[in-house]
Formats: C-alpha cells, sequence, structure tokens
C-alpha cells in the first residue's frame, strides 16, 4: 500500500520560511516521479513543482527563486522548502507521485496547511 504523508505546514509571518516533507512508503521511490501541488481556499488545485527520477526540477513561475523541490531518496522523502513566504502562498499543500515521467499522478498525500499572514 502506497502511503505519502506531509509535514512540516503551520501558521508563519510574511517572510518566513518553511519545510515541507513528504515521507513515501510502498512504492519505488528512487525511480519515482514527484510533485507538490497546492490548493487555496475557493480555488482550483494547482501544480508549484516537480522533480524527476534523475533530479530535474521545474517549479511554477510564482513560486520560482522561493520555493525549491529536493528529495533524498535514502530517506524515501521528498521536501519542499519555502522562502520568502507571501500570503498568496496561503493553501493546503500535497505531494503527489507518479511511476512515469508524464501523465496523471497515481498517489497523493493527506495535505498539510500552509497560512502566511500579512
Amino acid at each position: 500500500q502506497v502511503q505519502l504523508v506531509e509535514s512540516g505546514g503551520g501558521l508563519v509571518q510574511a517572510g518566513d520560511s518553511l519545510r515541507l516533507s513528504c515521507a513515501a512508503s510502498g512504492l519505488p521511490f528512487s525511480s519515482s516521479h514527484l510533485a507538490w501541488f497546492r490548493q487555496a481556499p475557493g480555488k482550483d488545485r494547482e501544480f508549484v513543482a516537480a522533480i524527476s527520477s534523475a533530479g530535474n526540477t521545474a517549479h511554477v513561475d510564482s513560486v520560482r527563486g522561493r520555493l525549491t523541490i529536493s528529495r533524498d531518496n535514502t530517506k524515501k522523502t521528498l521536501y519542499l522548502q519555502m522562502n520568502s513566504l507571501k500570503p498568496e502562498d496561503t493553501a493546503v499543500y500535497y505531494c503527489a507521485a507518479r511511476n512515469r515521467p508524464v501523465g496523471k499522478y497515481n498517489y497523493w498525500g493527506q495535505g498539510t496547511q500552509v497560512t502566511v499572514s500579512s
């Protein structure tokens, strides 16, 4: 059974930093393609960042330079380092995994809340 468990969310002030973690089990982590998504109140879920099995990364323009995705295959953990946080970063953040480099993400975590006050 695949499990993705996010942690690290919280309430912070604008300009602060957070690091989200996503601990994975039940899947071939090192060969999996991983991503972070977020959903703000009243909005659709949106892509934030992705990292391939080879470590190649992609970030949505609105977070590039502030939020950074990374992975530790030995710990089977995905990270999202969040710096210079803004109120518009407030959302529930989800990690996701898929077996292939393209297509839908097969597995999702339950989400962790990030709230940034101004």
